[in-house]
């Protein structure tokens, strides 16, 4: 499936919320998260939340959003991502320098 993230006419910076639900805890999912992100020149965090979901907040332009949202739903190898949930998507705004993993 597809995960839409943004108007394709919306320009700038763009921050997206969301929620990898499936198989994504203790597969590596963090680390693919963040070497994506960095790929991609993507700010923002992904971590662990105890149900055993991933939360990740990411920013960067819509078109680079779609392409890491697509990665996510791929997910590493050893991982069985069942959806991608987008809490938010509105515009960023710029407080991240990087994008790290939280534990």
């Amino acid at each position: 499936g597809t995960v839409s993230l943004a108007d394709p006419a919306v320009t700038g910076a763009r921050r997206v919320h969301a929620r990898v639900k499936g198989k994504v805890q203790g597969v590596g999912f963090r680390d693919f998260t963040a070497k994506a992100a960095t790929e991609l020149k993507l700010t923002g965090w992904v971590k662990n939340l105890a149900e055993g979901d991933v939360e990740v907040v990411a920013e960067g332009p819509a078109d680079v959003l779609q392409a890491f949202a697509d990665k996510l739903l791929a997910g590493p190898p050893s991982s069985k991502v069942e959806g991608v949930a987008i809490l938010a998507a509105k515009a960023g705004t710029g407080e991240f320098k990087a994008f790290e993993v939280k534990p």
